[in-house]
C-alpha cells in the first residue's frame, strides 16, 4: 500500500520516468546499489523497482512516531551505526538467502556532491549471500522541491564469482566497478 501511494504521488509531482526495470531479475536474491543524494532516494527507489525493497535504516529513526511506521511499511530495519556492523550483516544476508531484495546506498549515507568513498559492505553482502548486484541511479531527487523531473534508471546485474571467496582487493575492486556503473548510468540518464 505504502509503495503505491508513494508511486503515484511521484508520478504526479515529479513525472518519474524509469529506465531498464527489464534489467531487474523476477526472482531470486538481489541487492539493489544506488547513488544517494537525497532523503527522497530510498522511497522512491523502492516505488519503483519492480522488487519489493528492504532497507537499513538508522535505529533512531524507528523512535519517531509517523516515520518510524512509515518505513517501516516500506521495508525498512532498524542498524545501530554506533555498535557492531555484524547484526547488521547477520539481517541482511539472512533477508538475501530467503531470495528478498535489498536496496543498499554503498557510500553508507546521503553524498549530494558525489565526493564520498563507496564503503565494500555491499560486496561483502555480495558473497556473503552469493548474491548479484544490480546497479541503479536516481536522478533529479535533489531538485524535489522545485517539481522538476526525476528520473530512475536500473543497468545490468554484477556479480562476484561464487566459488570462491574474494580477497580484499577482489572486494574492493567489485565495489569500485559498481560505483562505475552507477556513475554511467547516472551520466546517460542526464545525457539522454
Amino acid at each position: 500500500m505504502a509503495k503505491a501511494i508513494i508511486h503515484v504521488v511521484a508520478l504526479v509531482l515529479w513525472r518519474v520516468r524509469v529506465s531498464g526495470a527489464q534489467n531487474v531479475p523476477a526472482k531470486g536474491p538481489l541487492i539493489v546499489a544506488c547513488n544517494h543524494v537525497s532523503l527522497l532516494d530510498p522511497p522512491i527507489l523502492g516505488a519503483f523497482c519492480p522488487r519489493r525493497l528492504h532497507y537499513m535504516a538508522k535505529r533512531e529513526l524507528f523512535g519517531i512516531p509517523l516515520l518510524g511506521r512509515l518505513i517501516t511499511a516500506v521495508g525498512a530495519y532498524p542498524v545501530d551505526r554506533h555498535g557492531s556492523a555484524a547484526g547488521a550483516i547477520k539481517r541482511s544476508v539472512e533477508i538475501l538467502r530467503s531470495g528478498e531484495t535489498i536496496g543498499i546506498f554503498p557510500e553508507g549515507g546521503r553524498n549530494p556532491r558525489g565526493e564520498a568513498q563507496a564503503r565494500a559492505g555491499v560486496a561483502l553482502l555480495a558473497f556473503l549471500a552469493k548474491a548479484p548486484v544490480l546497479p541503479a541511479a536516481i536522478i533529479g531527487s535533489n531538485r524535489a522541491s522545485r517539481l522538476g523531473g526525476m528520473k530512475v534508471a536500473f543497468g545490468q546485474p554484477l556479480q562476484l564469482d561464487p566459488s570462491r571467496r574474494p580477497t580484499r582487493d577482489e572486494l574492493k575492486a567489485f565495489t569500485e566497478a559498481i560505483m562505475r556503473e552507477i556513475r554511467t548510468l547516472s551520466e546517460n540518464v542526464v545525457h539522454a
